[in-house]
């Protein structure tokens, strides 16, 4: 149908007006690069950098592990919120500006969960963290507004998005090796520090932009519309967190929580309707290049980021069930040489998915991790430190280096022309909203089959096998998402 054809993506308008000034000259780009890898730096730090240290939290604070679980799932939670909103603010009222801000805040909530002595205050501390969200979209639009031609774009997406997987494993090495040696409370010191020095970078170093003004006076954010989309949303998620529970969920209040946001999603659809400013024109909402993209990114997400960042860490880390290993020594074993083959992989994803087709290159990605998280099945029965790097580096080529790449570039390129922040911003709520789900759900799988005895590895493929089905539904719907035919090389 010819309103899921997207309708931007090749021209400097369909990412936003830059100052004013002509081509940009290599070095220009080169500088811009460096700062805004330096904020995705920041932001990849506050999702990945913890998961070694998770043990050592719940030791420090006398908390179990579903109470330490919660704080991770506030950070994405918190993330997936923002990522609705803060990139049209960007539209608006400048995006360098935005960007700013939020490396800023993410400074005060490092520094809460730094001086954190109980869960609470950890949990707040996540919470500001997680204005962080909508980094790497921004990012990508701000990039976009610079670089026009779709097969250098791609190559440079695939750059600064392959970060969004780890930073070579230094993320997970440096979180493990922090936890043994000093307590939790310096990974997130560490994490202050790379923050605040990404905020200054995004402030000298890139251009401004803003979003094409020319049918808009006066730039306006729909507050109401945001109001109800996050309540809607946020009452979606805090349901689906609580039915993780199982058992010992209160389901009154989760049916509670689905009408609450049901009916704050009627509200919004009937604001952003009579709305002469919307924050989603419901007609974009529509179409297929929005709502499968997304449906394909929380799937994606859900069956996958768990898996790498909580249930192999813990398993390694398990003296009944698995090798026993310190937080330092799982690192190097799995979150390492996954991040690194993403990172690698990630520039040749994107230049890839420019040439050959972004549908395309994601569904091998999809096809790829769910295979290699039944290697990983496999690993945990076969007791093999080599088989356990093995899947580690394969998930990382095919998840982290392909499919994570090409869904965060689908989000830029199938956005409206008229308001790009939008799609990049609702894909960034899903890819948080993934990972938040991906640990109550995988979790609460593992919870639900893990039998008495401790030396078992019951819990762990349960949850393992639920990923594998949520990526093989992922890639059902990712035939669902149009092709963005100005982004590819013709």
């Amino acid at each position: 149908m010819s309103h899921d054809r997207p309708n931007s993506a090749s021209t400097a308008a369909s990412s936003g007006t830059a100052t004013g000034r002509g081509a940009p000259s290599g070095r220009r780009i080169t500088v811009l690069v460096a700062a805004l890898l330096t904020a995705c730096f920041a932001f990849q730090l506050n999702a990945s950098m913890l998961s070694p240290a998770l043990k050592n939290v719940e030791d420090s604070l006398g908390a179990t592990s579903a109470e330490v679980g919660l704080t991770q799932t506030a950070f994405f939670t918190s993330a997936a919120l923002f990522s609705l909103f803060l990139p049209r603010l960007g539209d608006l009222v400048g995006r360098r500006k935005v960007l700013t801000g939020m490396m800023a805040l993410m400074v005060v909530g490092c520094v809460l969960a730094a001086l954190a002595t109980n869960v609470p205050l950890l949990f707040a501390g996540r919470v500001v963290q997680g204005v962080s969200g909508p980094t790497v979209p921004l990012c990508l639009i701000m990039l976009r507004n610079e670089v026009h031609d779709p097969k250098r774009y791609g190559l440079l997406l695939g750059v600064i998005t392959a970060v969004n997987g780890g930073i070579a494993g230094v993320d997970s090495i440096a979180g493990g090796w922090l936890a043994d040696h000093f307590g939790f409370q310096s990974v997130f010191w560490v994490m202050a520090v790379v923050a605040g020095l990404a905020a200054l970078l995004v402030a000298t170093l890139t251009p401004e932009s803003v979003a094409s003004r020319a049918d808009v006076d006066v730039p306006r954010m729909d507050w109401p519309g945001v109001a109800l989309l996050v309540v809607s949303v946020g009452a979606a998620l805090i349901a689906l967190n609580e039915a993780g529970k199982l058992a010992a969920a209160n389901w009154t209040l989760v049916a509670a929580l689905f009408v609450l946001s049901a009916l704050a999603f009627a509200l919004f659809w009937r604001t952003e309707n009579r709305s002469p400013h919307p924050l989603v024109a419901t007609r974009h909402l529509r179409r297929r290049s929005t709502w499968a993209l997304l449906l394909t990114t929380v799937l994606t997400m859900t069956g996958v980021f768990a898996v790498m960042n909580g249930l192999i860490p813990a398993f390694a880390q398990d003296a009944d069930a698995g090798f026993g290993m310190t937080a330092e020594a799982s690192a190097w074993w799995t979150l390492t040489p996954y991040a690194l083959a993403g990172l690698a992989m990630g520039p040749l994803a994107g230049r890839l998915a420019a040439t050959f087709g972004y549908g395309r290159i994601l569904r091998i990605g999809l096809i790829g991790a769910a295979a290699m998280v039944g290697l990983m099945i496999v690993t945990l029965q076969g007791d093999s430190k080599a088989l356990l790097l093995a899947s580690s580096i394969l998930i990382g080529v095919t998840y982290a280096g392909i499919g994570n790449i090409v869904l965060n570039g689908l989000g830029i390129v199938l956005s409206p022309r008229e308001n790009p922040g939008f799609l990049p911003g609702l894909n960034a709520g899903a890819f948080n909203l993934g990972a938040g789900l991906s640990f109550a759900v995988l979790y609460a799988v593992q919870t639900a089959t893990k039998p008495d005895d401790p030396a078992s590895t019951a819990g762990y493929t349960a949850g393992m096998i639920a990923g594998v089905a949520l990526l093989a539904a992922a890639f059902l719907t990712s035939f669902l998402i149009p092709k963005p035919v100005e982004a590819e090389a013709q």
